[in-house]
């Protein structure tokens, strides 16, 4: 996997990165919340090791901008403390799961794996992918072609064909998406699920492709596979 660790306890940084390493993954360390956040928008990566106590930005803020930008990559948050409330919030923010420091490299590698199997992705930072019928989307990357050709979305564009892709064959219901798209968890007054959805169906069909995407009146959205 290729790694980013946002941590700024340069000792412990050195350690945990040396460790995973040696458990045959690609590391790269950033020492503050933005610069955690300029990495993953300039490379690709399989998942974020993120500690809870940054200088600048915490890590719950950092989490929550990643959700907030259409970053769908999983977040493991690291803290010295273990606090309950530190672990809520971490979550709340949009991390996927939470540790206590020092946790051994081989925990820490397992919980990534079995993050990044949850998510259906295959590994491998730049070959990160999600694919259904002929468009694949790269998380990590964070890019999507159909039929060999880069589609140019915006990143609420990119978080929604992502979401769908990963569900390919299988109906996501406005809820659903409001909630792991927007971070939503109640019904707004616009239509803002029906509208994204038209403007990504006339980016992927622009080149007068089929419709990839079905809609099922009462039920929800589904890519076809």
């Amino acid at each position: 996997m290729k790694l980013l660790i946002v941590e700024d306890d340069a000792d412990y940084a050195a350690g945990l990165k040396a460790e995973m390493e040696a458990l045959d993954h690609r590391v790269t360390v950033a020492a503050t919340g933005p610069a955690g956040l300029t990495a993953v928008e300039r490379e690709g990566f399989d998942a974020v090791i993120l500690d809870c106590m940054l200088p600048q930005i915490d890590g719950a803020s950092v989490a929550r901008r990643l959700r907030a930008g259409g970053h769908r990559l999983p977040v493991l948050m690291l803290s010295a403390l273990g606090r309950s409330s530190e672990k809520v919030g971490g979550l709340e923010a949009g991390a996927d799961d939470y540790v206590v420091k020092p946790t051994p490299a081989e925990e820490i590698d397992a919980r990534l794996k079995a993050l990044i199997r949850a998510r259906g992705w295959t590994g491998g930072g730049e070959t990160d992918t999600l694919a259904a019928g002929d468009i694949v989307v790269s998380p990590g990357q964070h890019r999507a072609w159909r039929a060999g050709e880069p589609l140019d979305l915006t990143r609420l564009e990119f978080a929604l064909l992502a979401e769908l892709a990963r569900h390919a064959g299988s109906y996501l219901t406005r809820a659903m998406l409001l909630e792991r798209v927007w971070g939503y968890d109640f019904e707004p007054t616009t239509n803002i699920v029906d509208a994204q959805i038209r403007s990504l169906r006339r980016k992927l069909t622009v080149a007068g492709g089929e419709d990839p995407i079905q809609t099922k009146r009462g039920v929800g959205y589904m890519l076809h596979r």
